[in-house]
């Protein structure tokens, strides 16, 4: 309750944070926010291509035109909301070591302010999938308001693995480096450029414990197919999502003492 009574006074510090993210890092740029879409997209387009013609026969029942497009939207740009919140977490203490060193204010901003940019981010570029999905004929109808109960997950585990790493990024250094890593591995361990039916059997079964393979199998269900995710497999999830949130804070209320010897 102290971190959010701090968070709700020091609103206008993380809006205007935010606010100022986003002018700096589109300043003196032709392009301007257009490449928050421009750069993911390159991503979809250089994978469509190499992969398309592989894989649509991989995706029975699926439109040959767009199927495999809407495919890789689905989890590619979720993903990206995903790893832009775990990866500038790991380092949001190390990067604003000035900023806490100087100025006295609640910490917890930080990962917040990391939060909302990469979520002004995403709901551009998702609401531009959106539109495609509606001019293409290929929106999935009432079904698509799971996608935001699906996010909502999904943020909170982000949350909350974000916050664990940024804390302990500051007293073990490694850690950043490692995850950065680990987060390759894990991009390519999800079925989001492939199906995970091409998988062996015994590797699918292991799926089970990649929780964000569930979050991309639940997004390719809506927005691919237009059905509706299996909310069993996000009781576990759910669970997990808030162990790691609530393990992250009081990590964060112990150690945010320690930080500024540190950095």
């Amino acid at each position: 309750m102290n971190q959010l009574k701090a968070l709700w006074i020091y609103r206008g510090f993380v809006l205007g944070s935010v606010k100022r993210e986003f002018q700096l890092k589109y300043r003196n740029s032709m392009l301007g926010a257009a490449w928050t879409i421009l750069q993911p997209l390159a991503m979809i387009v250089v994978y469509a291509v190499i992969f398309s013609q592989i894989m649509r026969a991989k995706l029975p029942g699926v439109d040959a035109t767009f199927g495999y497009s809407i495919y890789l939207c689905a989890g590619i740009l979720t993903w990206g909301l995903f790893a832009e919140i775990v990866g500038r977490g790991q380092n949001v203490f190390l990067e604003h070591a000035n900023l806490i060193k100087k100025i006295s204010f609640p910490r917890i901003c930080l990962p917040v302010i990391v939060i909302l940019t990469a979520g002004v981010n995403f709901l551009i570029i998702f609401g531009l999938f959106t539109l495609f999905l509606v001019v293409t004929d290929n929106f999935p109808g009432w079904p698509y308001l799971a996608v935001f109960l699906v996010l909502a997950i999904q943020v909170l585990f982000s949350i909350g693995l974000a916050i664990i790493i940024g804390v302990l990024n500051v007293f073990f250094r490694d850690v950043g480096q490692l995850f950065g890593i680990v987060l390759q591995f894990w991009f390519w361990l999800t079925p989001i450029v492939y199906p995970a039916t091409i998988l062996p059997a015994k590797i699918t079964a292991l799926l089970v414990f990649n929780p964000m393979a569930t979050f991309t199998r639940a997004y390719q269900k809506v927005l691919v197919s237009g059905g509706v995710p299996d909310w069993q497999d996000f009781i576990w999830i759910t669970v997990i999502s808030l162990g790691l949130c609530v393990f992250g804070m009081r990590l964060f209320q112990k150690r945010s003492g320690e930080m500024v010897d540190e950095l």
